[in-house]
């Protein structure tokens, strides 16, 4: 990855052990754009609006600045946080309560973050799983045609030993 000063720093203490950079140079194509509700990791795991973007690569968040809890964002947080699909293993625990569609997102090490959304519409969950899924089909078609060019590649030179 080539260093940019465009670079964000984006951590996701839930998600990742360890922080990772990632270039804002080439914005991903946005699927959705929207507010959810992410339950914070604190001691109380009270409900902080989140703008969500979700992306062909995954998703991103940026927190709400000011306004009560049901009024909606006055301004919205620089610092982005971003749940990659390559580190996601799946969307889970759907519940429907109230108007609100509450679910989970799991991720590879095991750290699970909930997320809450009203039931207007397409819901987020339904999104993200779709996403996930297009992700990961694309990588095993990417992974499955790199194994075929590298068997070929083996065949072939195994002929020119023969002449």
């Amino acid at each position: 990855m080539v260093d940019n000063t465009d670079d964000v720093y984006m951590t996701l203490s839930q998600c990742w052990s360890t922080p990772r950079r990632v270039s804002m140079s080439l914005p991903a194509k946005a699927t959705r754009d929207g507010v959810l509700e992410k339950r914070s990791g604190g001691l109380l795991q009270l409900w902080k609006k989140k703008r969500c973007v979700l992306t062909d690569e995954g998703i991103r968040l940026r927190g709400c600045k000011g306004g009560a809890a049901d009024a909606p964002c006055a301004a919205w947080g620089s610092r982005a946080k971003e749940l990659l699909f390559e580190r996601m293993v799946t969307v889970d625990c759907v519940e429907y309560k109230r108007g609100l569609v509450y679910f989970t997102v799991v991720m590879a090490t095991g750290k699970e973050v909930d997320f809450r959304c009203p039931q207007d519409g397409t819901a987020w969950n339904a999104e993200i799983a779709l996403a996930l899924v297009r992700y990961k089909n694309r990588q095993a078609v990417q992974t499955g045609r790199k194994r075929q060019l590298s068997a070929g590649n083996l065949e072939g030179g195994g002929e020119d030993e023969d002449l």
